[in-house]
């Protein structure tokens, strides 16, 4: 997913009331916590494998070059949801690929293509690291680009603009890395996008700043002023405190709960062991099984309950989403 938390606490932030996010439907000061509404959908995400080819120091989902709680999805997994996003009338939606490193999934390429021609729009989550490299991905994803255009985005996963900053969370060389497959996909006209993440203690203004010079100096087109091409995501530490969302709060916080991510979205993963591939509420929320919806779309169009910390910090103070 290429988003990560703080667990070692380094700016010594208060820890969570035990109390909170315990009951689905109060909080712990006794308010009725807030939910949202499904809305219908308008990206379906699909976790391609939890498989990584590096290890980040604070990755949310555990991935890995060894993490398998989450199996590579197969055409056979993604195909009935397909068909029933056609059957449910959403038409053509975004479908987004994350991971994981979705290019380690053999499948890739034909899963894209897929997507790609139902007519939706493809958003897919990478590092831009080997795995991308590859030539057989390489050729895969030129033939998809020379029929589909700009149909087919890729979000490529760089924590800070700084080399030290980046490689600090994941890796020697991985700074280097990744812009060798940055500036592969913008030199074949592979529409692109950057996420980065706000750890830094700089402003927003700073950070899009600094990314500007990046993206000049390599020539990419990229709008850092886009939130939708560079996308700088809140940090997530479920061991941190942060407020629970009240049915008051939309009003006093000045927030729709139909822009919140679970109104439109919904995830498929397939767990190591399942027979079948599931829906999960959202891409965050992948190890509470409060928030496994079932095997089908049709079945996992209840409400939310905001009760994680997840729902609090990234999407409703936060103001974040991880679609396009």
């Amino acid at each position: 997913m290429n988003i990560l938390i703080d667990p070692k606490n380094q700016n010594n932030q208060p820890v969570l009331d035990p109390n909170k996010f315990t009951n689905p439907d109060v909080t712990a000061a006794g308010e009725k916590r807030a939910r949202v509404h499904f809305k219908g959908l308008k990206t379906l995400w699909f976790f391609t494998g939890s498989l990584c080819n590096i290890e980040c120091m604070n990755c949310y989902i555990e991935s890995s070059p060894s993490a398998d709680h989450f199996v590579y999805l197969t055409p056979e997994d993604m195909a009935p949801f397909l068909d029933e996003v056609e059957a449910l009338g959403y038409g053509q939606i975004e479908i987004a690929f994350t991971g994981g490193e979705p290019y380690l999934n053999p499948h890739i390429i034909r899963l894209s293509e897929m997507a790609l021609e139902r007519g939706h729009k493809l958003l897919v989550l990478t590092n831009a690291m080997r795995p991308m490299m590859r030539p057989r991905v390489q050729k895969g994803l030129l033939d998809l680009h020379e029929r589909f255009s700009d149909a087919m985005t890729l979000r490529i996963s760089l924590d800070h603009y700084a080399e030290k900053h980046h490689d600090h969370e994941r890796g020697i060389i991985s700074f280097s890395d990744a812009l060798k497959g940055l500036n592969w996909l913008s030199n074949n006209g592979i529409n692109i996008n950057i996420a980065g993440r706000t750890i830094w203690n700089e402003s927003e203004n700073d950070s899009r700043a600094g990314y500007a010079n990046l993206i000049k100096s390599h020539g990419w087109n990229i709008d850092t002023a886009d939130t939708k091409q560079l996308v700088l995501f809140p940090e997530m530490d479920k061991q941190i405190d942060v407020p629970e969302i009240t049915t008051t709060c939309w009003d006093i916080l000045g927030v729709s709960p139909d822009d919140i991510m679970c109104a439109s979205s919904r995830m498929v993963v397939r767990r190591k062991g399942s027979p079948r591939a599931t829906v999960l509420a959202c891409t965050l929320l992948w190890d509470d099984d409060q928030f496994e919806l079932g095997s089908t779309l049709r079945g996992a169009r209840a409400p939310i309950k905001l009760n994680h910390p997840h729902c609090a910090k990234f999407c409703v103070l936060g103001g974040a989403s991880c679609s396009a």
